[in-house]
């Protein structure tokens, strides 16, 4: 059985700083992308950012590029969002996804989710 659990969500202020966590368990795939969405109420799922597990190559929506860093552990079967410079649009529920296909925004397992409020 495949889990996923996110930890690091809050409240910060504009232009601040949260690091998000997943673990990721019962997913073996080594080729798989795995990665972080987000929704807003109200909005439609958006592709955050992914991490292919193979090589560690990495992909940004355009909308956190420059901002957010994602990463993994490999051994700890873990994966990071490091966010910096946060703005109010920036609100939403964070989802830790694995597998699926990170092109066409479609995510075949994910977690609770962490919530992350930025007031202005």
């Amino acid at each position: 059985q495949v889990q996923l659990v996110e930890s690091g969500g809050g409240s910060v202020q504009a232009g601040g700083s949260l690091n998000l966590s997943c673990v990721i368990s019962g997913y073996t795939y080594s080729s798989a992308s795995v990665g972080w969405f987000r929704q807003a109420p109200g909005k439609e799922r958006e592709g955050v950012a992914a991490i292919y597990r193979s090589d560690g190559q990495t992909y940004y929506d355009d909308s956190v590029k420059g901002r957010f860093t994602i990463s993994q552990d490999r051994a700890k079967n873990a994966i990071y969002l490091q966010m910096n410079n946060l703005q109010p649009e920036d609100t939403a529920m964070y989802y830790c996804f694995a597998g699926g296909n990170w092109f066409l925004r479609e995510y075949a397992h994910w977690g609770q989710g962490t919530q992350v409020t930025v007031s202005s």
